[in-house]
């Protein structure tokens, strides 16, 4: 091991002992020894007991602590710590910038044991209320979480998007006669990426377009070539001459099980050489495909039988369903939400704070929703026609009850019901959990079905086809939640759902004014499933919603 190496062993024991609360002078002496041994000039390795004990700050102790790192290249005391230590929360201490402290604040206090689930918090303004975090420190490590998972080598849909389209841009305005699309991936509109694609008929030399975009050299490899933003953002690019430009659109665009299942369907079919991605449904004798669904088979069989669906847009969208307030944990007050949402073009909003026993995230008793319920009466006499519905985010409890007696439930013109606690659950107890819920007559919509979080924590196991044959018998829609890091229920639900005649609720779960926009990956990744206006729930009127979600 190297003194970098062996010193940032003793760095990251101080902080996991700080974050243990152990003896303040044990950890300052590991701290003290971090800085001292890694500005050494003579390697660790080469020096014998006596001479690591002489070094200043260092002693008995650590020395023999270095020797058994550079014996075994592992330190007992450390393994010690790490065995009673979430994996995730670890991981949080090696955030830049993000202490012992405050990971034990967002730990003890509010049971965060991952990095996502922690930038998951920060953008539903979570750390707020604990002491030490002001929303300039919760803004601050947001950006520190972000950088920190762009460097895991994926990033959710949203981080790669803007600066895609952007690149594109700088292509094509730099580059006289050239062709330049998005592919891949970030084509098809993935929920994860690993970078972005990008592909360019052009005389330029690679050099030539780098330069246009503001690109660096990146990883070796000739096509694609490898290239990265200002940001380190990975970039490849892939080449084509103009008159082949649809060809390798259609190729580089489709996913490895849909082109296999291209090719077996359409055996000997030759799309080569075509300027047109359009000529290589027309040679195929099916109609275009667009490229979100270009991710597994059934999309082929749809085009086949010329029943391809006409995909939602986000112009369809007429309702925001699923916005929080400052009543909860949202840091917007509900004008502020109904006004942002009637000035985006929308028809209504529906309110879903959390309930009572969200503790959290301030939920909400029923002294505070019948309050709430009032201001929602005002501003709808004077938003009108605008409406606002009366809702709530009711948290599932253990045995799949809603979080209000039947007297409050019975008030609101609507319900999410979502799980927020206890996720550690089987299939069978995540399942009938869920399913008891579905089955209460108040529920109106399931929320983000499996309370995943994208890239960071892996959603409670369910029999989605249970729950969704549940919701089918029972009236009740399915979220697709919006929020980039959940995406949740998975697009490739989608088209079971609609065979069963399930609505889809495409929901931002708004914590801000801002986050109404993110209806716009929700819609993104309804595109992937197959989703109709027809077969969206927040796509009907306001009165189409309303008769929707009220049963009886």
């Amino acid at each position: 091991m190297t003194n970098k190496e062996i010193a940032n062993e003793f760095r990251f024991l101080g902080d996991i002992m700080e974050l243990h609360g152990e003896n303040p002078f044990k950890i300052r002496s590991y701290q003290n020894a971090y800085i001292t041994l890694r500005k050494l000039d003579r390697p660790l390795a080469e020096m014998d007991q006596p001479e690591m004990e002489a070094i200043k700050g260092v002693g008995k102790a650590i020395a023999e602590k270095i020797g058994e790192l550079l014996q075994t290249g592992k330190m007992s005391t450390l393994e010690q710590y790490r065995e009673k230590t979430p994996e995730g929360v670890q991981e949080m201490l090696t955030v830049k910038g993000f202490g012992p402290k405050k990971v034990q604040a967002v730990w003890k206090d509010l049971g965060i044991e991952t990095v996502g689930e922690l930038l998951y918090a920060v953008n539903e303004n979570r750390l707020i209320e604990l002491k030490g975090f002001g929303q300039k420190t919760q803004e601050e490590l947001k950006q520190k979480l972000e950088y920190f998972q762009r460097s895991q080598d994926q990033f959710h849909f949203s981080a790669l998007e803007s600066a895609a389209n952007n690149l594109v841009s700088l292509l094509e305005s730099g580059l006289k006669d050239a062709r330049i699309a998005l592919c891949g991936a970030i084509r098809r509109c993935a929920n994860t990426l690993d970078g972005i694609d990008i592909l360019a008929a052009s005389s330029a030399t690679v050099q030539e377009m780098a330069a246009a975009a503001n690109l660096k050299e990146g990883k070796g490899g000739e096509q694609p070539t490898h290239l990265l933003t200002d940001d380190d953002l990975p970039v490849r690019l892939y080449r084509c001459k103009p008159e082949e430009f649809g060809s390798k659109l259609f190729r580089y665009s489709a996913s490895g099980e849909f082109m296999d299942a291209f090719l077996a369907k359409y055996p000997g079919l030759d799309f080569r050489n075509l300027p047109e991605e359009q000529q290589v449904f027309d040679k195929a004798g099916i109609p275009f495909i667009p490229p979100e669904m270009r991710e597994q088979e059934w999309a082929l069989d749809l085009a086949a039988g010329n029943d391809l669906p006409e995909l939602i847009g986000e112009a369809d969208i007429r309702g925001v369903i699923h916005s929080h307030t400052t009543y909860s944990d949202g840091i917007a007050t509900l004008r502020d939400m109904a006004e942002t949402a009637r000035a985006l073009g929308y028809d209504y909003i529906g309110i879903t704070d959390h309930s009572k026993s969200a503790f959290y995230a301030n939920g909400l008793q029923p002294d505070r929703v019948l309050a709430q319920m009032e201001e929602i009466d005002a501003l709808n006499r004077e938003l009108a026609p605008f409406r606002i519905f009366k809702g709530i985010e009711s948290d599932i409890l253990n045995d799949g009850s809603l979080d209000y007696d039947p007297e409050i439930l019975g008030r609101f013109d609507f319900i999410i019901a979502s799980v927020h606690s206890n996720l550690r659950m089987d299939e069978e107890k995540a399942t009938r959990r869920i399913l008891t819920a579905v089955e209460n007559p108040y529920t109106s919509i399931l929320g983000h079905p499996t309370g995943r979080l994208l890239l960071s924590r892996q959603g409670y196991p369910l029999d989605h086809k249970k729950i969704i044959d549940a919701c089918a018998a029972n009236g009740v829609s399915i979220e697709l939640n919006a929020n980039p890091y959940r995406l949740d229920l998975d697009w490739t639900w989608i088209p079971y759902a609609l065979e069963k005649g399930v609505l889809i609720s495409i929901n931002p779960d708004a914590h801000s004014k801002e986050g109404i926009r993110d209806i716009h990956f929700g819609v993104r990744s309804a595109r992937k499933g197959g989703l109709t206006a027809a077969a969206c729930l927040n796509a009907r009127s306001a009165d189409g919603f309303l008769a929707a979600v009220r049963k009886g």
